[in-house]
């Protein structure tokens, strides 16, 4: 709430400006309690500097550290100073190897005095010197600091705390320091001081009231932070980040007995009177800063040592306007660039356009030069990049994986104070290279990361701590649940104000990295090994190894547009099993197994989700780890894929028909096949899914029929060979290939790809029941039974048209000999099981009815005859399949559901031509 004769802001805070004369308030001698008054010492102590848990503190005596700030709060010309005590939070937060380490220190608009708190710093303080030194907590020094003000005749702001602790100051003010000027009260929420805008807002309000010294109450490490970084602009020359100092003030917290604080137990006298707020720090991170204290401190660090300040600086440092400067083209390799930008493309045609124009819009600021290195299976990407002539742009011969191509593309980008690496699918905000660049020159760093914000404007976490044993286990048990758990229990960092300052980081999402020339040329070429995923995080290990730092700039802001790499089983468990890399590589060979422990155990946990069954198989089973993804390369450019079709037919399949037609996004853009979605009958929105795919033919059939659409399909192409697909199935661009290769020429008239089932979400009975139909060779040898088989026009020919019959690829693989069709041993498609009972039986009463009407059927000799002897050697392979109980209990599962499901089909119901299918897995 503003003031009554406050103008409105945008920061909603409580400013009050009165300076108490005397004469205002009364018997403030009699009425006041008794205060330590402590006059000034023409002596100030000189103190020493020491490293306490990688904090640079300046042990004083309690009057030398009075006089000291107080001089500095009469001086002229000096900057401002920040005054904050080091206890073991103070360390949690900017200690060695902490979030906030060296921050303080990179804003050099604000000097800073760390003073000594806490009884564990008291202690090893003594230990390193061998002296006795006093603790100085802000709850002690700020009455003294203000009768020293109070007798100058300094005025005090006071930023922090609630209204109502404020109003309570105030009255004891009024009553016990009616000459203390106070230049105003500010309680601003917390959405004001994590907000840029806001807070400069807030600063130059405080700097309206010309305040001396600035207490400053709102907790580790928000205030040092703010302090950084606004406190210049309050114009205040003395900035007490003191904590709950305000609290204290009001009396709101009681001080702990004076026994109590001497034998250093007020930790827990404090843990006593605010166990929720408190807990943490004192119960879960107060031990691990112990542990930092003990292991990290040095006495007699020299002042070169210290973040002392070299220059004043403007902490808001805006991006030049782009409107001042045209644009200016890219540069060539041979010219050396401010920042050769490097990106990688895979199937990103639709994406670098957008990339390259917020790209081009930052050559004002700078000169660059783009280099585009293209996985991509098709020309689509290159003939993009075709209309930007000053790119660089490049085939790299293959799948490179992104280390792959990363390499390829520095190995012509030339010579650069910068490489820029870039996701294809990202759009870069205005004045975010420069902002990198700046934080890279301010803080010498060797990797500068920008925010990642997502088309909504979220922040998304792209931050990461450096993978561990005990970080795997917490990720494994807690995923993205509890994202207030203590750092070493987790891998990802949650933290909202972990993206509102810059800071040092251990590393981050390879999206968008800004990579020194000198950072690049220490650690060399990016390990192709990992492919993609893991990639990064062995990049920033190797950076940090070199002696390299890495930086968090959230002033430079990028968009994600979530084109990436996309998702598939095989990618999850490359992503496990890349880490699982990463720890060998770099954890050593007894926490690699111990690491692989954790991470299997988070795939355990997640089993029925899409991939991790794969992923922990990969784990279980080096041998595997070959047949995922990895980098390929072409034996020639270009790749022509295969001619032919890949007829859908598609009856209200609105829900899966993407994620089919994803899967084919390489056959559609090869420009060599067509891909023809028959939509008959469809009352959702099939149709327009289909269309939003460029290169797919959709037909409209207004009869619901997969015959109909199969037939209509037919007409609409004159490719061959022609692979016929259930809407439901997705198939590998490899193993389209494969058909369509196998039946170009020779005896084969008809093929069909691997298939394996995929039961995630299916009951134990129907998992169990496709584990024994596995078991059944003779079930993996037909056309039947993977929703996918291909016919080339000489096996066309002996189909004709599709007939109005159930079950067309049981009809087909009766048409042709043993020696006439074959399943290819190619990428396995997928196929979903029914997730009930209840829709396992009904495909199976479906499929016999089928079976049945086949036989029927004169007009086709053979094609569907010998149903006995097919059930009787159904059964002696079940029977063979038979290895222990498990086994055992499969085969009886199945031979129920078979009996069921054949006893079911003798009733009649349902169209023959119609569509009766599985809605379960379309779920």
């Amino acid at each position: 709430m503003l003031h009554p004769d406050t103008a409105p802001s945008r920061v909603a805070t409580r400013h009050i400006s009165s300076r108490l004369r005397p004469g205002e308030a009364r018997g403030h001698d009699s009425r006041r309690p008794t205060v330590s008054k402590r006059p000034a010492v023409s002596q100030p102590g000189q103190g020493l500097w020491v490293s306490l848990g990688g904090v640079p503190v300046k042990l004083l005596e309690f009057d030398g550290a009075l006089q000291e700030i107080m001089d500095r709060a009469t001086s002229v010309g000096s900057s401002p100073l920040g005054v904050c005590s080091a206890n073991l939070d103070h360390i949690l937060h900017f200690g060695a190897g902490s979030r906030w380490m060296g921050t303080m220190a990179e804003h050099t608009s604000v000097e800073w005095l760390t003073l000594l708190d806490g009884a564990p710093l008291v202690a090893q303080a003594r230990r390193l010197t061998d002296q006795p030194w006093p603790r100085l907590a802000g709850s002690d020094l700020v009455e003294p600091l203000l009768d020293e003000a109070e007798r100058r005749g300094l005025s005090v702001g006071f930023l922090g705390g609630t209204e109502q602790a404020q109003e309570l100051i105030r009255s004891r003010f009024a009553v016990e320091r009616p000459d203390l000027a106070v230049a105003g009260w500010w309680a601003p929420e917390r959405s004001v001081i994590s907000d840029e805008q806001a807070s400069l807002e807030l600063a130059a309000q405080i700097a309206a009231t010309a305040p001396d010294i600035l207490v400053v109450g709102m907790g580790k490490p928000r205030q040092e932070l703010w302090v950084s970084k606004y406190g210049r602009l309050t114009g205040a020359k003395i900035l007490l980040a003191f904590g709950a100092v305000v609290d204290f003030l009001a009396g709101r917290i009681r001080r702990a007995p004076s026994w109590i604080s001497s034998h250093g137990f007020e930790w827990a006298w404090r843990l006593m009177l605010e166990p929720r707020r408190l807990a943490r720090r004192y119960l879960v991170d107060g031990p691990e800063a112990y542990l930092k204290l003990r292991q990290v401190s040095a006495a007699d660090v020299p002042p070169t040592a210290l973040p002392m300040n070299q220059r004043p600086e403007d902490p808001i440092v805006a991006p030049a306007e782009a409107g001042k400067q045209a644009p200016r083209p890219f540069l060539l390799a041979g010219a050396k660039a401010d920042i050769a930008v490097i990106v990688v493309t895979y199937n990103n045609a639709d994406d670098v356009g957008p990339l390259i124009s917020s790209l081009r819009a930052e050559t004002v600021d700078q000169t660059m030069k783009v280099v585009v290195a293209d996985n991509s299976p098709d020309e689509l990407t290159m003939t993009e990049l075709a209309h930007h002539p000053d790119v660089m742009a490049l085939r790299t011969g293959g799948n490179l994986g992104y280390a792959g191509g990363i390499n390829a593309a520095l190995r012509v980008a030339g010579p650069a104070d910068a490489y820029l690496i870039l996701n294809p699918d990202l759009r870069v905000g205005p004045g975010a290279v420069a902002a990198l660049r700046r934080r890279m020159s301010e803080s010498h760093a060797g990797v500068v990361v920008p925010v990642l914000l997502e088309n909504d404007g979220k922040v998304y976490p792209s931050l990461r701590r450096e993978p561990s044993v005990m970080r795997a286990l917490g990720d494994a048990a807690l995923g993205s649940h509890l994202r207030r758990r203590p750092s070493w229990l987790s891998e990802m960092d949650f933290d909202v104000e972990g993206y509102q300052y810059a800071h040092r980081i251990e590393w981050a999402t390879g999206a968008a990295l800004l990579i020194s020339e000198d950072a690049a040329r220490a650690v060399g070429e990016w390990d192709e090994q990992f492919f993609l995923y893991s990639e990064e995080t062995d990049y920033c290990h190797r950076i940090r190894q070199a002696g390299k730092s890495i930086w968090f700039e959230p002033t430079a802001r990028m968009w994600h547009e979530g084109g990436g790499s996309g998702t598939s089983p095989q990618l999850t468990a490359l992503m496990s099993v890349n880490r699982v890399r990463y720890a060998s590589k770099h954890l050593g060979r007894s926490k690699a197994v111990l690491f692989r422990a954790a991470v299997f155990a988070a795939e355990l946990a997640r089993i029925n989700k899409p991939g991790h069954r794969e992923a922990a198989r990969a784990l279980l089973r080096k041998r595997l780890w070959p047949t995922l993804p990895h980098a390929t390369r072409s034996p020639a450019l270009p790749q022509v894929f295969p001619a032919g079709a890949v007829i859908i037919p598609a009856h209200n399949e609105a829900k899966v028909i993407g994620r089919t037609l994803e899967s084919l996004k390489e056959v559609i853009n090869a420009g060599t096949v067509d891909v023809i979605v028959a939509c008959n009958g469809c009352t959702d929105d099939t149709e327009t899914v289909a269309s939003h795919y460029r290169g797919v033919k959709v037909l409209h059939v207004g009869e619901a029929s997969k015959t109909a659409a199969l037939n209509a399909a037919d007409g609409a192409t004159e490719l061959w060979p022609r692979l016929y697909l259930d809407a439901d199935v997705e198939p590998t661009p490899e193993a389209v290939r494969a058909v369509f290769k196998a039946l170009e020429g020779g005896t084969l008239l008809a093929a069909r790809p691997a298939f394996s089932y995929e039961t995630t979400g299916a009951p134990a009975l129907v998992r169990a029941y496709y584990r024994a139909r596995n078991r059944i060779p003779g079930n993996a040898q037909g056309m039947w039974g993977a929703g996918a088989y291909a016919l080339n026009a000489k096996g066309h020919e002996r189909l004709g048209e599709f007939p109005a019959l159930t079950g067309d690829d049981y009809f087909v693989d009766g048409l042709f000999q043993a020696g006439e069709k074959r399943v290819l041993a190619t990428d396995p498609v997928v196929v979903r099981t029914p997730r009930s009972s209840r829709a396992l039986l009904a495909i199976l009463r479906r499929n016999y009815r089928g079976n049945r009407q086949q036989r029927a059927s004169q007009d086709r000799g053979s094609g569907a005859s010998g149903s006995a002897s097919s059930t009787r050697q159904t059964l002696r392979e079940l029977a063979v399949s038979i290895r222990g109980p498990v086994s055992a209990f499969d085969a009886f599962v199945y031979a129920v559901f078979a009996v069921v499901g054949r006893y079911g089909a003798f009733f009649p119901g349902g169209k023959s031509d119609g569509w009766e299918r599985d809605e379960s897995s379309r779920q």
